[in-house]
């Protein structure tokens, strides 16, 4: 098993000797007399900053790092300064784990995190023991499934991902001969039964369906069987190295099919894994296409290009938006704990960059995206038909 390791940066304007002499929120509370008045709000986020998804966790941090610095720099939350500290989880469920037990025990008001489905699916249950609201960036309809109270997504699930490809695959395009390759991750899982039932709606069974591991780096079998299928699309469900990674590979064994999936399809390292050409005309399900798309993403990715020089993407706007979304609810709470600010989350309606959140029972805020398609190495929305 891999040692935990931990990383933590903290982003505040309190003086150190103010904020250790402070109490903080004890998880698990409810805006009671024990709360803590004073003193930062701190908040966790957990993200990989190490492995094969660190990149994802390296986005997410900058997004919510950006979202907590603008908070600060108005005056934070009610007069409290907002201090964030960044965890590494290393894509890894069980250390994962471990962090939960970590922040149940240190006082943290929420969470925001993880990128990782199985990581997030790991942590739920000592998070909704504790009481602490975590919003997260997977998309697994597993972690609905799991149903806590305190859990959140910043962004639509697979269902909703999928329904969108479907949609536009066979109902716009007239496209049906479709073969699928997905990992038997979280992520992968719920990417594979979602299409799968947007599909069998519509009539159409796959030609193949190749499931493959989620540390597998050769695709060759699976891919040799898709070949034989002369699929006109190929759906990919895995994150952004793999699918990458098989998209290459694709290509090198000759199978010119449209390649089509979800978010991990419209981020720099797939694009960078796959290689332009390869990833040329690749479909891309997302509620987060562009960084120019309206006024919103484009003061945003201004924003985020300023504070860490680099370009914004989506996993960066999805943290940024739920940050807001946490620290608005604590606002609106006037800085409750526990059951009252996941009670507060649930009741916050934010126009954010991925859209209007208003979310529902599930922890479901958004249920809607946009078609976008790679041309000339860049994402952009499907021109409207």
């Amino acid at each position: 098993m891999a040692r935990k390791r931990t990383i933590r940066l903290v982003t505040t304007v309190v003086a150190l000797a103010a904020a250790a002499g402070t109490a903080c929120s004890a998880p698990g509370s409810s805006g009671s007399s024990e709360e803590s008045t004073d003193g930062p709000f701190k908040i966790a986020v957990v993200n990989a900053q190490s492995g094969q998804l660190s990149s994802l966790g390296q986005w997410e941090w900058k997004g919510a790092k950006l979202a907590a610095d603008e908070w600060n720099a108005k005056g934070g939350i009610n007069g409290r300064q907002i201090e964030l500290e960044l965890f590494d989880d290393q894509g890894d469920p069980t250390v994962g784990t471990n962090l939960a037990r970590k922040l149940a025990s240190e006082g943290f008001a929420a969470m925001i995190g993880t990128a990782e489905s199985a990581v997030t699916v790991a942590m739920i249950p000592i998070l909704q023991q504790a009481k602490i609201p975590n919003i997260t960036s997977g998309q697994s309809p597993a972690i609905a499934a799991a149903g806590s109270p305190f859990a959140f997504y910043n962004g639509p699930t697979s269902v909703t991902y999928d329904e969108t490809l479907a949609k536009y695959l066979v109902d716009d395009k007239g496209l049906k001969k479709i073969a699928l390759i997905s990992n038997n991750g979280s992520y992968g899982k719920g990417e594979r039964e979602a299409f799968t039932k947007a599909l069998a709606g519509r009539g159409v069974t796959p030609v193949d369906d190749q499931v493959v591991t989620t540390d597998q780096k050769d695709f060759s079998a699976a891919l040799t069987s898709i070949r034989q299928k002369a699929p006109d699309v190929l759906f990919v469900g895995a994150e952004e190295v793999a699918a990458g990674l098989i998209v290459k590979q694709a290509r090198e064994l000759g199978i010119t099919a449209t390649v089509a999936g979800a978010a991990p399809m419209g981020t720099p390292v797939y694009l960078e894994t796959a290689g332009t050409t390869n990833a040329e005309g690749t479909v891309v399900s997302s509620p987060y296409l562009s960084n120019d798309t309206d006024d919103a993403s484009k003061a945003f990715a201004k924003a985020y290009q300023e504070a860490h020089g680099e370009e914004a993407e989506m996993h960066g706007a999805k943290a940024y938006d739920g940050a807001n979304i946490i620290f608005t609810a604590l606002e609106s709470s006037d800085g409750a704990t526990g059951e009252k600010l996941a009670d507060a989350i649930r009741g916050t309606k934010y126009d954010g960059l991925l859209g209007d959140f208003a979310y529902d029972e599930t922890g479901v805020g958004i249920h809607e995206t946009s078609i976008g398609v790679i041309t000339a190495g860049k994402l952009a929305a499907e021109p409207a038909s």
